[in-house]
């Protein structure tokens, strides 16, 4: 059995490439969730008009990894003290959200959430809510850190 994860850490070409290293991620791919405008394309989203995020979608075999490493996995590779920004990008797209699929998701996710406030001296901003719609970006957007390293001399 194949189960989902989305999550929203900025820029979604560093989240989607640093849980594709992990075992038990079978596929993942980046898109966009939470906004209101039917299939938004990248600059749609760019241009803050449709309230979507930027995220990876994560299919993994719970057998194999436990949604607890992707939550870990989280929130190391960005700063969920910092709203809707992660470096230099900023706006809402970049905003740190967690997506659940499922109860025991949610449930997972702020347990997650409060155990990790602790390391932070700044409050935790990373929204936890329902999944929506799923709008997957172009291809050229898919893999983005590996077809870049492909074309590199």
């Amino acid at each position: 059995m194949i189960a989902i994860a989305t999550f929203g850490a900025g820029c979604f070409w560093g989240t989607e490439q640093a849980f594709r290293q992990l075992e038990g991620v079978v596929e993942t791919s980046v898109g966009y969730m939470g906004g209101h405008f039917e299939n938004p394309c990248y600059l749609d989203v760019l241009s803050r008009i449709t309230g979507h995020a930027e995220v990876a979608q994560v299919n993994y075999n719970p057998a194999a990894i436990r949604y607890t490493t992707l939550l870990d996995t989280f929130w190391r590779i960005h700063d969920p003290t910092s709203l809707n920004r992660q470096g230099a990008d900023r706006g809402e797209q970049y905003r740190s959200v967690i997506f659940y699929h499922t109860h025991e998701q949610r449930q997972l996710a702020l347990q997650s959430k409060q155990s990790v406030a602790s390391h932070y001296s700044q409050p935790i901003v990373t929204e936890i809510v329902a999944a929506s719609p799923y709008w997957p970006a172009t291809q050229e957007h898919q893999q983005y850190f590996e077809k870049k390293a492909r074309q590199t001399p």
